[in-house]
């Protein structure tokens, strides 16, 4: 990952209007186990949802094959994260649903035209980035495990980066003042949305 994607992770976390409840950090460094798994889903999640993008969207050729670079990226970090588990004796459990990414596709979906679609679906992409990439930079400053806290701060980064790649190509596929104006939107209502999050042992709980 390119170095100037460190800037870029601080951008990203300036971007957020609310940060993340204090009280979450703790939590997740008394649950590491269940944190790990449940962030092994985040990354699996993630590499799918790269897929789709290049399934519904196969004209935009340019975005395929940054998804085809994600995909593989986040598939690596679910190995890794996996590779952490069996460090502990621990196995992956049942994949579990996401609240809070729930609510954020169901406020992004608004019905719109196929290239609106696309648009949506990229700022719903470079939302849950941004959020990953503060909820990682919680991590690597909070736990005690040295090991975990340079994986947290690399993948912090790394979720900088696909930040900054969604939100791109939402800039390119659209009106670019209206997808600002949309995104603008979008964070006001993500930190409303946070302010009923921040207390289970989850990535994005």
């Amino acid at each position: 990952m390119p170095k100037h994607y460190l800037g870029m992770a601080e951008k990203v976390l300036l971007g957020l209007k609310l940060p993340s409840d204090p009280r979450w950090a703790n939590i997740a460094s008394q649950k590491i186990e269940d944190i790990l798994i449940d962030h092994a889903w985040c990354e699996q999640k993630a590499a799918s949802n790269a897929i789709s993008l290049m399934v519904n969207f196969p004209e935009y050729s340019e975005m395929v094959d940054e998804m085809i670079l994600i995909c593989m990226e986040e598939m690596s970090h679910f190995k890794l994260v996996v590779d952490h588990l069996k460090k502990r004796g621990l196995a992956l459990k049942k994949n579990e649903k996401d609240p809070y990414v729930n609510d954020l596709r169901n406020y992004i979906k608004k019905g719109s035209d196929r290239k609106g679609q696309l648009v949506e679906a990229l700022l719903l992409g470079a939302m849950i980035e941004a959020r990953s990439c503060e909820r990682f930079k919680l991590l690597s400053e909070q736990l005690e495990d040295p090991e975990l806290k340079v994986f947290y701060n690399d993948l912090m980064v790394s979720e900088a980066g696909h930040y900054a790649t969604f939100l791109k190509f939402a800039r390119d596929v659209g009106d670019k003042e209206k997808v600002d104006k949309q995104w603008a939107d979008f964070l006001e209502f993500e930190a409303s949305l946070m302010k009923k999050y921040g207390t289970s042992q989850t990535i994005h709980g």
